[in-house]
């Protein structure tokens, strides 16, 4: 496989970008586990983002109904519909675009599940963009550096605006790590296929159709403003509300008055909102 790679790579006299973080696939056992964590049928529509060499695109091309895959890169564009058309495979669409710049009724589905291996500089905005659109996937398969994984499923006390953000709209889970060794180039990090299964709703979680997420996320963006601070200090500091005491909403919550942002769970993070909106 990673043979297949540098002959396409010498073929289209092209370097892998680090500006895009074209790191390719080389590992057939990984393949096959993202293929099994995507859970496909012959009736799915798969949105992929960066198909690159089209390693991962032509084997879930066989799999499914279409696969619609958004690349960055022009030259890669190029090279995987060239492909594509070598092998006959008529299923596949190629959007050549920023997928953080694509709006989601360029798609043109409705029910979709997104597998992507994922560069770090876009992993947390793009999963962010996914889980806020009203039209969310049924589920998203993704490669990301495994230090991204470990902080998206965290658990207190190791929680973070990350943590917090992915688990308010979804349920995360890391299906498998993957070595450094299983890419070319070579990366400095080792990675992880992560599987994150987004809520129909989240009013089952927050008991609240009125639930203003906006300010929601303002809230816990100040708790975790001064990592070294208390959370206390740092909702004083944000709210600059003195009419009330934190202290009686963290004892009413069962949240310890010397707890740090990081020691919260999703679910502290919305009964503590939840006591603050009805007081203000």
């Amino acid at each position: 496989m990673e043979q297949s790679i540098k002959q396409l790579l010498n073929k289209y006299n092209i370097k892998p970008s680090k500006r895009l973080g074209q790191n390719f696939l080389i590992d057939e056992s990984v393949l096959e586990k993202i293929i099994i964590a995507a859970e496909l049928s012959e009736k799915d529509t798969i949105l992929e983002i960066g198909p690159g060499l089209g390693i991962l695109t032509l084997e879930l091309a066989k799999k499914v109904k279409q696969v619609i895959a958004v690349e960055k890169d022009k030259k890669m564009c190029e090279i995987l519909q060239e492909l594509l058309d070598v092998g006959n495979v008529k299923n596949v669409k190629i959007i050549n675009n920023d997928i953080l710049k694509v709006r989601s009724s360029e798609f043109g589905v409705q029910d979709y599940k997104v597998v992507a291996n994922l560069p770090y500089y876009i992993a947390s905005p793009v999963i962010r963009m996914f889980l806020e659109t009203e039209n969310k996937p049924e589920s998203m398969i993704l490669m990301v550096q495994k230090e991204v994984a470990q902080r998206i499923c965290a658990r207190p006390p190791q929680m973070s605006i990350l943590a917090v953000a992915v688990q308010f709209y979804a349920q995360p889970k890391i299906v498998s790590e993957v070595s450094k060794t299983s890419f070319f180039p070579q990366p400095k990090v080792d990675s992880a296929i992560i599987r994150i299964t987004p809520r129909i709703n989240t009013n089952k979680i927050t008991n609240n159709r009125k639930f203003d997420t906006k300010r929601f996320f303002g809230m816990v963006k100040n708790g975790f403003a001064h990592k070294r601070k208390l959370l206390i200090s740092n909702l004083k500091n944000g709210f600059e509300v003195r009419s009330f005491k934190f202290e009686d909403l963290f004892e009413e919550i069962g949240v310890d008055i010397k707890s740090r942002a990081e020691n919260l769970s999703v679910e502290n993070w919305i009964k503590l909102y939840g006591k603050i909106e009805n007081i203000l």
